[in-house]
């Protein structure tokens, strides 16, 4: 079948059913599980014990259906198939990097869609999770941004990307060691703080013991600056931060970033030096996209030390070329420049790796994802 299809293109995996969101029990907490069983019937004493046997087989072993739920009762399966689901979202697309990057294109109920981005690296594999259908921000050197905010993922969408990943990596049950998944990141499309609840509902069921058990220094959120939800994000759910900083002075930030009007670099800096995950010797990364002559000078390198040093905030800084997409204003700076600028940065005693560009060929790298068909994609029959 491989032989037949595009390079870079996989087959897509047809659900057995798509599921229902509002009848779906993934992305709902154990106790809101119990709940739903209890309207349906299920006598109270059981509906603890029957919610627990139920996430273990939707975030163990990965079941996408009740009639894989084998230490369920016959007659109990038929009830949960007749009023709950929990099946996957309709998969349009699923395209494979020449760098091994994965890319996936799912379709909600509602025919919104979303990407989700898998990058497998030596020492672990990263989730790329989108939290919004669109962004509600107008960054100017990212694709996304060009898409206006549709709306907010629920929790339930949320957590379904990490288990279509985990579909299509054939990773059920899940390993307590070796994960193909070991890390997540919300650095997909949209702003995840803007969309904190749902966000945070996914994050705790994904952390949690009976559920994904992924440990809160395994997930990042990256956000590019929403200051009053930092202070949130730190204590409600304590995960790894990620600031989409860009630029080292307001007037350029401004420029590329809109929300910097709203909280200015002082504002920002301030909510990272309080982060409550900084308490536990955690850095904070700051995110730079190199855009040519726009911030890509020696003295921005040598101001984005300064700034760090001046907030005293244990960091790193992750340098990232800027990934071109069709219409953008920007150019990628020379090799040389970077090179430079990662220097300059490493010499004054901050780590600036400059992040390989990954998954560029199917437009999966940073700051070109976008769910709106491109004209350009392949129509790929869905196969059984």
């Amino acid at each position: 079948l491989m032989k037949t299809l595009p390079l870079g293109v996989e087959p897509v995996v047809a659900p057995r059913h798509t599921f229902d969101e509002n009848r779906s029990l993934i992305g709902l907490s154990h106790a809101e599980v119990a709940e739903k069983l209890k309207e349906i019937g299920v006598p109270e004493k059981q509906c603890r014990m029957r919610a627990q046997q139920i996430w273990h087989w939707i975030y163990f072993r990965g079941a996408k259906s009740f009639d894989e739920m084998r230490n369920i009762s016959k007659d109990m399966r038929a009830k949960l198939n007749q009023h709950f689901d929990v099946g996957r979202p309709e998969i349009i697309e699923a395209l494979i990097s020449t760098d091994g990057t994965r890319k996936w294109l799912m379709k909600f109920p509602d025919g919104q869609e979303v990407e989700t981005v898998f990058i497998p690296e030596e020492d672990r594999g990263t989730l790329c999770v989108s939290s919004q259908v669109g962004c509600t921000l107008t960054c100017t050197f990212c694709h996304t941004g060009t898409q206006r905010l549709v709306r907010n993922l629920t929790a339930t969408e949320i957590v379904m990307q990490l288990l279509v990943a985990r579909d299509y990596l054939n990773e059920w049950p899940s390993p307590s060691e070796g994960r193909l998944v070991s890390t997540i990141v919300l650095m997909g499309m949209g702003e995840p703080l803007y969309n904190f609840e749902n966000v945070k509902k996914a994050m705790h069921i994904v952390m949690d013991d009976n559920g994904i058990n992924l440990s809160r220094r395994r997930i990042t959120l990256s956000t590019s600056g929403v200051v009053p939800e930092i202070y949130r994000c730190g204590e409600e759910m304590g995960v790894n931060l990620a600031i989409s900083l860009h630029a080292v002075n307001d007037e350029t930030r401004t420029k590329i970033m809109p929300i910097n009007n709203k909280y200015p670099i002082d504002e920002l800096m301030t909510a990272c030096k309080n982060y409550a995950g900084i308490k536990n010797s955690r850095k904070i990364t700051f995110e730079y996209i190199l855009l040519k002559d726009v911030n890509d000078s020696d003295e921005d390198a040598l101001n984005l030390v300064k700034l760090i040093k001046d907030y005293k905030i244990p960091a790193k800084v992750n340098l990232i070329p800027f990934n071109p997409w069709p219409g953008s204003n920007y150019e990628r700076p020379s090799n040389s420049r970077v090179a430079k600028f990662s220097d300059l940065i490493f010499s004054r005693g901050i780590s600036a790796p400059v992040r390989t560009t990954r998954g560029e060929d199917i437009l999966a790298a940073c700051g070109q994802l976008k769910s709106e068909s491109e004209k350009a994609r392949k129509k790929i029959k869905t196969t059984h």
